[in-house]
């Protein structure tokens, strides 16, 4: 004889009592979906949230660890190229002017030119260069002036020469015959460029 007593749910005492266990599996599954599953999301969620700040974090850390192997070969790079006198390295650009102006004049005195003008004009910042512009007027016949740009265009620091414009000069009138005769002699304009290191 089986020792399990039948339980009879026609009763009102068994139906009241699968009632109670009924509202005390809905009670623990809203408490599941209110409080325990919205927890288990936001614990992923902050998983998640740490992996990529980790994953971050070692990208930064990878970048730093190059930063001063990117410094060195940046001053490597910058002494290469002061070293091969590209950019002029006076300590302002007023003297870099000043020192840019009396070498033009000087290549066109030996090479048999006459220098009728020069002026500098209005430094112009790019990046992290300046730069340094000079107008420049001169006379000569065409070999002055090829002499003339070659030694601009070969000196140290670099001079770029820059919106040229050459005229012939008016001849001269011969007194006896009256006639105008071509005159060998070049008006020439021209700005020459030279480039410093930004010191800002």
């Amino acid at each position: 004889m089986s020792s399990f007593k039948k339980i009879d749910f026609s009763s009102q005492e068994a139906q009241q009592q699968l009632i109670a266990i009924g509202l005390l599996i809905a009670v623990v599954l809203l408490m599941m979906l209110l409080i325990v599953f919205p927890l288990i999301n936001k614990a992923i969620d902050l998983n998640e949230a740490k992996d990529n700040l980790v994953f971050k974090l070692q990208q930064y850390e990878r970048i730093l660890a190059k930063t001063d192997l990117v410094t060195a070969n940046m001053e490597n790079i910058t002494k290469e190229q002061d070293s091969q006198g590209y950019f002029n390295l006076q300590a302002t650009d007023a003297l870099a002017s000043a020192d840019m102006q009396e070498f033009i004049k000087k290549a066109i005195i030996e090479a048999g030119g006459q220098l009728s003008s020069t002026q500098a004009l209005p430094v112009s910042n790019k990046d992290d260069f300046k730069r340094i512009t000079v107008s420049v007027r001169m006379t000569g016949n065409s070999q002055v002036l090829r002499t003339v740009l070659y030694k601009i265009e070969t000196s140290e620091p670099l001079i770029i020469i820059n919106q040229i414009d050459i005229r012939p000069m008016r001849g001269t009138r011969n007194r006896i015959t009256r006639q105008i005769e071509s005159s060998n002699e070049l008006n020439v304009n021209f700005q020459a460029v030279s480039f410093m290191r930004n010191s800002n």
